[in-house]
């Protein structure tokens, strides 16, 4: 009895574990749900918003200008940030303010993203935190999924005009 009893036991940690590892290696490398808080990505993305992340880009190095992704915050590595990327490494960069009468530019260095909010007015980002390291990028969003009206692909920046061709 007592065999039968650790016999069960042994399995079900054994099935815990396999399940376990599997649900891990699918949400560290294929993607997951996120619901995303705050107003800097409005009205790309609202507070509360459902959205989908694949990870995959992230591990093939194929983020692009214009994504938003999900990142560790260079600010507090607990807490995730979601931001649009607006320059990759070698790309010129507005670094100022929409506001700001004298305009400041810089390039991304090696290895790094420049990061806004589509909410220019109200969002922490590279502007002020400077230029992300690659590694911090978690996800690529590339579906909303809540609210049910908005599903779908996420639609492109409003503000395209800070993207640089230089």
């Amino acid at each position: 009895m007592l065999r039968n009893a650790l016999g069960k036991t042994f399995r079900f940690l054994g099935y815990t574990v396999q399940y376990g590892c599997i649900a891990h290696c699918a949400f560290e490398y294929l993607g997951g749900i996120v619901v995303c808080s705050g107003p800097s990505m409005e009205p790309t993305i609202q507070n509360s918003d459902v959205v989908f992340s694949e990870n995959l880009s992230r591990h093939f190095y194929c983020i692009r200008k214009g994504d938003i992704v999900i990142v560790k915050s260079p600010n507090d590595p607990k807490s995730n940030i979601c931001k649009r990327v607006i320059g990759l490494e070698g790309d010129k960069v507005c670094t100022s303010n929409p506001s700001d009468f004298l305009k400041s530019h810089s390039y991304v260095p090696k290895g790094h993203v420049w990061l806004e909010g589509d909410n220019l007015r109200n969002s922490t980002d590279s502007r002020c935190y400077g230029p992300v390291p690659y590694g911090l990028i978690r996800g690529r969003i590339c579906l909303k999924i809540w609210p049910l009206n908005d599903f779908g692909f996420l639609r492109a920046s409003p503000n395209g005009h800070r993207f640089l061709d230089d």
